[in-house]
């Protein structure tokens, strides 16, 4: 069991980190190594799923409305529209990192989480996004979503599953190099989440329920609040200041954050 504290803490850096382009898993495994902290559990796993689920579900509640509706539309003969197409594009690039994650995820989850790999991957895919950042689309000139973009950007989101590439980081990374601009890259890229968050959470908690654990509902209500609060503002602030600041700040932080890595694994 953890303590609210420690619960509070890795609520915040889940939130914080998950539509973030600088690697959630990088982040979570500090306060382990750091603070010698228990790991946190399956249970509390699945709680902050819910919670960063909800957040961007609430966030695009209108749109995904307006998709659900188009598509149910288009399947009983009605017209077929973007809203209903994107529908499509999200299911299908989300089937690459399912089967990667079938394939390999207890793999990835027993030999990769380690401080060598999430330093460089943390570092490596980096660097990728200040390049996306600097050879992507300008502001509003980017192409739009078409199928082959969304299957090349789903594919790129198979190597999410390594520890420290970050989801959001190498979708929007992939959507700028193939031409989208930054609000589209990071708009298809937080819609993409939802199926794979969801998924995600949904296999955790089959683990769950058949491992029987004791479950400590405080903790989990505690960070299943403070993990959809957090990751709903991040996106917004992030949705916001995006065109203004760009990705370097990111890729900055990525680059320290690396370097603070590799001094723990070395010292």
């Amino acid at each position: 069991m953890i303590e609210w504290y420690q619960a509070l803490l890795l609520a915040l850096l889940q939130g914080f980190t998950e539509f973030l382009p600088i690697s959630s898993s990088a982040h979570l495994v500090l306060p382990s190594l750091v603070l010698g902290w228990p790991d946190q559990g399956l249970a509390f796993d699945v709680a902050v799923h819910v919670g960063t689920l909800s957040a961007v579900l609430w966030y695009y509640r209108k749109e995904l409305a307006q998709m659900a509706n188009a598509w149910v539309r288009s399947l009983s003969g009605g017209p077929v529209t973007a809203d209903s197409r994107l529908v499509w594009y999200l299911g299908l690039a989300t089937i690459p990192a399912g089967l990667v994650g079938l394939a390999a995820g207890d793999f990835i989850e027993n030999n990769l989480r380690t401080l060598p790999v999430l330093a460089t991957t943390t570092l490596v895919f980096g660097i990728f996004l200040g390049v996306a950042q600097r050879y992507g689309a300008a502001a509003g000139k980017g192409r739009a979503l078409t199928l082959p973009l969304a299957l090349l950007i789903g594919l790129a989101q198979a190597i999410a599953p390594v520890p420290g590439v970050s989801r959001s980081g190498v979708t929007i990374t992939a959507a700028l190099l193939l031409g989208m601009d930054r609000q589209g890259a990071a708009r298809f890229s937080f819609l993409l989440s939802i199926p794979i968050i969801g998924s995600a959470g949904a296999l955790k908690l089959w683990q769950l329920l058949e491992a029987k654990l004791p479950v400590d509902w405080g903790s989990l209500a505690l960070g299943t609040l403070v993990a959809g609060i957090t990751a709903y503002l991040c996106i917004a602030l992030f949705l916001r200041l995006l065109d203004r600041i760009g990705l370097m700040p990111f890729v900055y932080y990525r680059v320290a954050l690396a370097a603070v890595l590799y001094l723990l694994w070395l010292y």
